[in-house]
């Protein structure tokens, strides 16, 4: 690798409490893992912006001030997307020129987000522009959703961008008010294991934006049955809805919407009650919670392939295992973990022996890799 005056590490994310509600404004936890995409550039006055990459083939060749042309379907969508969610905020200049890499192979820890985040980064710094983390998470998330085409909320982007080593990042999406909770005194040793399923997946290919539109129209049936004004699909949330309006309309909507909107109230309630348990150092409860949260992530979101719920099932009934989910969408992927560290070769031993006699085809992709909170991204000193 060639000399380069900066580098920019984007962590990736896990969230153990929140899943699948972002997009409708609810409540999320999350934490920045000491895995990610790095990314090192130069600044080229010429604007012209030239990267490659150690993880995908071919190379990006643009200018920073050409239109952003329509989605190619490659990796160089990400640079295009954040070039141009951040050109409908400021005029640019100067380009960057330099390579990008992620750490690990896998799917279900936000990569997409990390990566348009070091983008968004690194323009920003390529044309003297200062942004604030909450400017940088909109302006991520917008290419995310307006360019790349994932109608996502801003979960992923918050917990890569304000993630701090130690701390659990609880985050109101409708608000935009977070704080940073620091583990009670009795929480107890833990390390988090990413156990990858080897499928890998696309979540703009998958049902993902499908579950958005039921969560929506879930929320339409509610304020249409109690005569309430209707706003435009897209200005539809299930936060907007009261837990009241829920319970008395739910069994009067079709049982795909009733079950969509379940998820959502029951998730906000555990993610209120992960908070407290964090806080008060009951892991115990806080892992609890987690595996709630998966099993109405399969019976009443509707995600998970096998493979996944496979991990699961055989994860929640081992010692030493506190709490196992999904990661990400749980469209293919990942699920994550968290583990004491007393039982971590014993964990790993059975998820792999276990998961590899029902999907031995999976043998040369699966994996299980072990991570710790990190601080969220940041520009990295030589």
């Amino acid at each position: 690798m060639k000399n380069y005056a900066y580098h920019i590490f984007a962590p990736y994310r896990v969230c153990p409490l929140g899943a699948h509600v972002d997009h409708q404004h609810g409540l999320v936890s999350g934490f920045a893992i000491d895995k990610g995409v790095d990314l090192w550039f130069n600044i080229t006055e010429d604007g012209s912006v030239r990267l490659t990459s150690h993880s995908f083939t071919g190379e990006v060749n643009i200018r920073i001030d050409d239109k952003t042309r329509v989605k190619e379907g490659n990796w160089g969508d990400y640079v295009r997307g954040a070039k141009y969610a951040l050109s409908k905020r400021f005029v640019l200049q100067h380009g960057i020129e330099g390579e990008i890499t992620g750490s690990l192979p896998i799917g279900g820890l936000s990569s997409s987000a990390a990566v348009l985040i070091a983008y968004v980064m690194a323009f920003a710094k390529a044309n003297a522009i200062t942004l604030t983390k909450m400017e940088v998470i909109k302006i991520a998330s917008e290419a995310e959703r307006e360019y790349i085409g994932l109608n996502n909320g801003i979960l992923d982007q918050a917990c890569i961008a304000l993630g701090e080593q130690g701390k659990l990042l609880f985050l109101d999406t409708a608000t935009e008010q977070y704080r940073l909770i620091e583990p009670g005194e009795d929480l107890g040793k833990y390390e988090i294991a990413i156990i990858f399923s080897g499928l890998t997946r696309s979540l703009v290919n998958s049902d993902y934006n499908l579950r958005v539109s039921e969560c929506k129209t879930a929320a339409w049936c509610m304020q249409a049955y109690k005569e309430q004004p209707i706003r435009p699909l897209d200005q539809t949330f299930l936060r907007d809805v009261p837990l009241e309006m829920y319970e008395e309309t739910k069994d009067r909507m079709p049982a795909r919407f009733a079950r969509r909107a379940e998820h959502f109230y029951s998730e906000y309630r555990r993610v209120r009650k992960g908070v407290t348990a964090w806080e008060s150092g009951n892991m115990e409860l806080f892992g609890q919670l987690i595996k709630q949260s998966c099993e109405s992530s399969i019976h009443n979101y509707e995600c998970g392939s096998p493979e996944l719920i496979a991990i699961y099932t055989i994860l929640k009934n081992l010692e030493g295992v506190y709490g196992g989910r999904f990661s990400g969408a749980g469209f293919k992927g990942a699920v994550i973990a968290l583990v004491d560290p007393a039982y971590k070769k014993e964990v790993e031993e059975s998820i792999t022996r276990e998961y590899l006699a029902q999907y031995p085809e999976y043998k040369k992709t699966f994996g299980i890799y072990w991570v710790h909170s990190t601080d969220g991204a940041r520009f990295v000193e030589a």
